[in-house]
């Protein structure tokens, strides 16, 4: 019997295809939570319903995060199941197996994901899909899976790429720099690729499409989120393959890492909209030392680039101040917006000439169009608190002529009022300041108002439902180090 695949791919950019799913899933960044980041390999069923309880106790469920994702290391890791090849559970750390765990995560009104690898063997040398991809993707539907994490590691020669792509990172061959976000020869290993190459011919893209095939051949919608590290200049070509791609190598809970994606990622947003997404990697809110300024500008920045939002803490150890970070209405609603697909770009650099490549002091200044005003963003980089001012009128969402718009704090949910021509603040060290602006009006209120540091700022905002190509390209100028 015939029966029509669950997808459909289109041309909803102007130079790219995007992978539309059934009931809407993967239009939006997804939203949830992943054992990585706080467990790592010390992952466990109990873990996981530790987390999706959590999840719902804490409201982050009403707020609208909906998946919980086992990472890698879920299974036995002596190899597949004899007889039928299949992937096996760990009995041990999970006692009711990965079916047994879905049907209780799905009790809860949440859904499911689980991680595999398009290599041998997973990052942490666990069983992984290659040659496997059409039974692990029945095997994962018949156990109730709603999204895959699929990474990029252990992949043997034969499947290796022809070409290295340039991924502007330091590493243990290479450390840096990257002058205006390039690779020198030295960074490669392999060949770069000749100017006319098109990656989406490359051994990386056929090996996700597997996969995906495999996904889509299977009566369940499975979310399909693409993690190869930013290789095979992934943006170019897996929107359609995926629902989100991994732009950058991994994150850590260091500020001098997270301010290193978020210039990286700055310089990447053209390929964002509806059905596809840079994928920052998973929230460090939470983890670390991390001080609230940046917790919360790290938030409002994966928010704004309209990044997966996937947190990765112990949610059961996670602050009321954090949980209200991960809830805050403005900045989930612009990310989850049904009007406009595309991100927040930058629009000026402010410390930095404009289309400055600076990995420890990225573009400062960000606006973004939603449904329910201008999202506009003003961060400092720096060690110590300075002034920050948005100008409407160098802002390209508000340049139309409106001197004056009704402006609300997105961090205290304060409406600010009608305010002309502008709106100062005093940001403190690695703080971003954000309002959401609104409709024109008739202002009378003076831009110069100020206040102190978000830590000083009495009332922080709670989840709740929101009603619902400006040719800022990609351009890097320089590196300043």
């Amino acid at each position: 019997m015939h029966r029509s695949f669950p997808f459909v791919v289109v041309s909803v950019f102007q130079s790219a295809l995007a992978l539309v799913q059934k009931d809407g899933v993967g239009k939006l960044p997804a939203l949830g939570w992943n054992s990585w980041n706080a467990f790592a390999c010390d992952v466990s069923e109990e873990k996981i319903m530790t987390a999706a309880n959590e999840m719902v106790n804490l409201g982050l469920k009403d707020a609208g995060y909906e998946y919980v994702n086992v990472d890698d290391c879920w299974s036995v890791k002596a190899g597949r199941n004899s007889s039928t090849n299949q992937l096996i559970p760990d009995p041990t750390t999970f006692p009711s197996g990965i079916k047994g765990l879905a049907k209780k995560i799905h009790a809860l009104g949440l859904k499911i994901g689980i991680y595999s690898d398009d290599g041998t063997t997973t990052c942490a040398g666990y069983p992984a899909s290659l040659g496997y991809e059409s039974l692990d993707a029945a095997t994962f539907a018949a156990w109730g899976i709603d999204y895959l994490k699929y990474d990029d590691c252990n992949v043997p020669p034969e499947w290796m790429d022809q070409y290295e792509s340039c991924v502007p990172e330091p590493r243990d061959s290479y450390p840096g720099p990257f002058q205006n976000g390039t690779c020198p020869p030295k960074y490669y290993s392999r060949p770069p690729p000749p100017a006319s190459y098109d990656w989406s011919t490359s051994n990386t893209t056929k090996r996700y499409n597997i996969m995906r095939d495999a996904l889509f051949a299977q009566n369940r919608t499975i979310l399909f989120s693409l993690c190869n590290g930013g290789q095979a200049e992934v943006s170019t070509w897996a929107s359609a393959t995926g629902n989100s791609w991994r732009m950058s190598g991994d994150i850590t809970p260091n500020w001098s890492r997270i301010v290193y994606i978020l210039n990286e990622n700055s310089f990447l947003l053209n390929s964002v909209d509806f059905w596809g997404h840079n994928d920052a990697d998973m929230l460090e809110v939470g983890n670390g030392n991390l001080t609230l300024e940046e917790n919360r500008s790290h938030f409002a920045f994966w928010a704004a680039m309209k990044s997966p939002l996937i947190i990765g803490t112990a949610l059961d150890e996670l602050s009321s101040e954090l949980v209200d970070v991960l809830k805050n209405r403005y900045l989930l609603a612009f990310n989850q917006d049904a009007v406009f697909g595309t991100p927040a770009k930058p629009y000026k650099w402010g410390t930095n000439a404009d289309w400055t490549w600076n990995s420890t002091s990225p573009a400062e200044y960000w606006s973004g169009a939603s449904g329910n005003g201008t999202l506009v963003l003003a961060f400092n980089p720096l060690a110590s608190a300075v002034q920050k001012e948005i100008v409407w009128r160098e802002v390209p969402e508000l340049n139309s002529g409106g001197a004056a718009f009704e402006v609300t704090d997105v961090w205290t949910g304060e409406n600010v009022g009608c305010v002309s021509g502008g709106i100062n603040r005093t940001a403190a060290s690695h703080e971003t300041v954000g309002f959401v602006v609104g409709t024109e009006c008739q202002g009378t209120l003076q831009s110069s108002n100020s206040v102190g540091s978000l830590r000083s700022q009495t009332s922080s905002v709670r989840s709740g439902p929101m009603t619902s190509g400006d040719g800022r390209g990609v351009k890097p100028v320089r590196e300043d180090l």
